[in-house]
């Protein structure tokens, strides 16, 4: 097996840290939040055995790559070219793209601005969106109310707070964490009045198999060294980036698409998303393959890591060559 290899490539403006293992068709792996390089660790080998090159990038603003000050550096255009950049740097024409969690909405945004660099995406977790007549936040606020985790992420310095208290705290609430007894409905999605959103989370009496203490441990230092403005940036600018979208409004996206998500993923519990997640192949005509994993979360890549990359290595023999 070929071991993963690590080196900083210039994107977009940008110093841009990559993981990389093995050779042949190159697959770019794009991490949510609050994540890192190394969630994709396991479909890396599993790819790199199958004959693909996989490159995990720490995306702007997250672990080793550079994380500009401004928050309005931090919109979907400049999301998205990072990743154009990052394609050129690796010398590539054309890549399949793959994203999970923030880097779904990634993947499907650099889909509608630059089809022509991708020859399939493989999302996780969050299905298409189509830019509608209002923006993420505004819907979410909306539909859940001024306490969505979204809205409570807008001012600076409060959810920093919060979260970088105890960072090893933080993860194992945010990853597998259990809501407290008597918690509201909702607890870690919706932040209570005078409280924050993890204060509605337990941590777990046992770390389950598939989040290891070298996991967590890589997390929280990494974390702790950078703090999660980064990565609170992205939700900051929902707004703007619905706003600089205006010319893909209600666009179709037209590549290749596999789908996967967890049916117990508490990001996709609300009625509308799970009529989006049905209704996908209208708004994404050639998705190829919608995959739900019974019984699974949202960090499916760890928590079903073998038929994760089993279900992305069948999709991409299409593009073997």
């Amino acid at each position: 097996m070929s071991e993963i290899t690590h080196r900083f490539v210039q994107t977009n403006g940008i110093r841009m840290h990559i993981a990389e293992q093995g050779k042949g068709p190159t697959v770019l792996l794009l991490h949510g939040f609050p994540e890192l390089w190394h969630m994709w660790k396991a479909q890396m080998a599993a790819l790199a055995d199958a004959g693909f090159h996989a490159v995990a990038p720490d995306l702007r603003g997250y672990g080793q790559t550079d994380g500009p000050a401004a928050p309005d550096t931090y919109t979907s255009l400049h999301q998205a070219g990072d990743i154009v950049g990052l394609i050129d740097a690796l010398g590539e024409e054309r890549v399949v793209l793959a994203g999970h969690d923030w880097g779904a909405l990634v993947a499907w945004t650099t889909c509608l601005v630059r089809p022509d660099r991708l020859r399939a995406a493989i999302v996780l977790s969050i299905p298409y969106l189509p830019r509608g007549d209002m923006s993420l936040l505004a819907a979410a606020r909306a539909g859940s109310g001024d306490g969505y985790y979204m809205n409570y992420f807008q001012t600076p310095g409060v959810a920093e707070a919060e979260f970088e208290r105890d960072t090893r705290e933080t993860f194992l609430k945010l990853v597998c964490g259990v809501p407290k007894s008597g918690a509201p409905r909702g607890s870690g999605l919706i932040v209570q009045p005078g409280q924050g959103m993890l204060d509605g989370l337990a941590p777990p009496a046992s770390l389950p198999p598939w989040f290891t203490e070298e996991e967590l441990a890589y997390s929280a230092s990494e974390f702790k060294r950078t703090g999660f403005t980064g990565g609170f940036n992205y939700y900051r600018m929902l707004d703007k980036s619905w706003e600089l979208m205006a010319p893909w409004h209600r666009a179709k996206v037209l590549t290749p698409a596999l789908f996967i998500y967890g049916d117990k993923d508490p990001v996709i519990t609300s009625s509308r998303m799970r009529e989006q997640i049905a209704s996908m192949h209208v708004d994404v005509p050639n998705l190829k393959k919608s995959v739900c994993l019974a019984g699974a979360g949202h960090w499916i890549q760890w928590e079903r890591a073998q038929e994760v990359s089993a279900e992305m290595i069948a999709f991409l023999q299409g593009y073997k060559h």
